[in-house]
């Protein structure tokens, strides 16, 4: 199957030679300007957690949830308005209007002063409530102008509103773009509500195809940046997603989002009563593998609530309920905000300085063919620093013995909670990492480190940066 076979009327497909580029900021056409263009669009995502991996480790964003209506039905998606416990996108603990929402961004602003990002994800589509989406970027714009505005939109509608987006210096948007051929758009969306009319199957999904690459030429025309997300559905678009990651920096994207299905039953979506199973890890990295090549990969996404509110991979949402947060008076200090990130910036240059140290003294390795993946409990700052019963989720990387590179993280449950522990849960948090080496942890319990050293994953105990705890394992476990 080839991008042209998708028969899109209007696909715009631009022919290169490995010596040409695209203008602008938001992409390039061949590798030997990805370097290039990574650096000139270092500087606009540096505090951007969602779009810089380094980024995700010190500050954190939120989502705002102003947008319950969609225009289209995904197979993977069940939109819920009042859940408090499920982690994932299209689920929100309660809607806000742009007041409300603009009224919370100020709160988490002064109890959050490294919160960076406003992102509007739902519950629905933003651009299927304009009107809603705007008017609270407005607000935000109007009060909290160091804060960064982004939006995710499944790209029906943006070409319609590409020039209020610019006007509002929105400089970030998503685009979930799973398919560049209908056929297969067919199997992932069940309808597509476009012009006051209701699409189904080829036909839908060709109209919103054609949107979306018009959209992405729109946003590079614009020099707003482009994250695109797709849905990885063993089956369905898996092997499809080469195509679509040639397609998509073609036309001015610059980060690829290949995410997991999330398919439970239990969420009530069709793939999850349906029994379609989402990928294993190993699955998902050799897909996300054999697209790094051509562009810039994500491989740090949680797949967030429309609410969310933190770091990656903390959810603090619970703790600015609408019941909670209208209480609170805001106390937004742009200077109090600026002097934390300065020391944030401070300690990741200090970091990244003994990160050169450390790869400098490894610049010999044992054997750099072999590669071993470990698992990281971290709260973040790019430091092994949380206990390993503490851990909700590990982060996964790749060591080669010269290099450390991030390649995913999975989510367990506390081992310890409340004091006590269970054996099922033990056995959850093996599987999940049965695939590394090691886990690498600030402190474990004697029983847990049996266990974990039974199913052959040796612990390390330390505290101090990634990198060089996971280098100084690779060299010893090599020896």
């Amino acid at each position: 199957m080839t991008p042209q076979s998708t028969g899109l009327v209007n696909l715009p497909i631009t022919e290169t030679t490995p010596t040409q580029s695209k203008t602008g900021d938001c992409g390039c056409t061949s590798k030997s300007a990805a370097v290039e263009m990574d650096e000139s669009i270092k500087a606009r995502i540096a505090n951007h957690p969602c779009y810089s991996e380094e980024a995700h480790h010190h500050y954190a964003r939120m989502h705002v949830a102003v947008a319950p209506a969609c225009n289209i039905q995904c197979n993977y998606c069940n939109r819920k308005y009042d859940c408090a416990n499920e982690s994932r996108p299209g689920v929100v603990s309660e809607l806000l209007t742009p007041e409300e929402a603009a009224h919370k961004v100020l709160v988490v602003a002064s109890k959050i002063p490294q919160m960076t990002v406003l992102g509007i994800a739902g519950p629905g589509d933003p651009l299927a409530n304009p009107e809603k989406t705007f008017r609270t970027f407005e607000l935000i714009a109007d009060k909290a102008p160091d804060i960064k505005l982004c939006l995710s939109t499944n790209g029906l509608m943006l070409t319609e509103y590409i020039d209020r987006i610019k006007q509002l210096n929105i400089d970030h948007v998503t685009i979930t773009l799973n398919t560049i051929d209908p056929e297969i758009g067919a199997q992932i969306y069940s309808w597509v509500h476009y012009k006051r009319k209701r699409y189904r199957g080829v036909e839908g999904a060709k109209i919103l195809l054609e949107k979306q690459m018009e959209g992405l030429q729109a946003l590079r025309e614009a020099d707003i940046l482009c994250k695109v997300n797709s849905v990885m559905i063993p089956g369905i678009n898996d092997q499809h997603l080469v195509e679509v990651n040639k397609m998509i920096r073609e036309n001015g994207a610059f980060l690829h989002n290949i995410m997991p299905l999330i398919s439970a039953p239990e969420h009530g979506t069709h793939f999850g009563l349906t029994g379609q199973r989402g990928p294993k890890p190993a699955e998902l990295k050799e897909v996300q593998d054999k697209c790094a090549g051509n562009m810039k990969m994500m491989r740090h996404c949680r797949q967030c609530r429309a609410d969310a509110v933190g770091l990656l991979g903390e959810d603090r949402s619970q703790e600015f309920t609408k019941d909670k947060f209208m209480e609170m008076s805001p106390e937004y200090d742009l200077t109090t905000r600026q002097e934390v990130q300065e020391g944030i910036e401070k300690f990741r240059a200090e970091l990244n300085a003994a990160k050169a140290v450390v790869k400098e003294s490894n610049s010999t390795p044992v054997n750099e063919k072999i590669k071993v993946l470990v698992a990281v409990a971290t709260k973040g700052g790019g430091l092994v620093n949380q206990h390993f019963g503490h851990a909700k989720e590990f982060q996964i990387y790749e060591v080669d013995g010269s290099e450390v590179k991030y390649v995913g993280h999975r989510k367990v449950d506390h081992f310890c909670q409340g004091g006590y522990s269970e054996k099922a849960t033990m056995e959850k948090i093996i599987e999940a990492i049965s695939d590394c080496k090691a886990v690498l942890v600030s402190k474990v319990g004697e029983s847990p480190k049996e266990k974990l050293n039974n199913a052959g994953i040796e612990v390390v105990e330390a505290y101090d940066m990634i990198e060089k705890v996971a280098l100084e394992y690779y060299q010893e476990s090599i020896k």
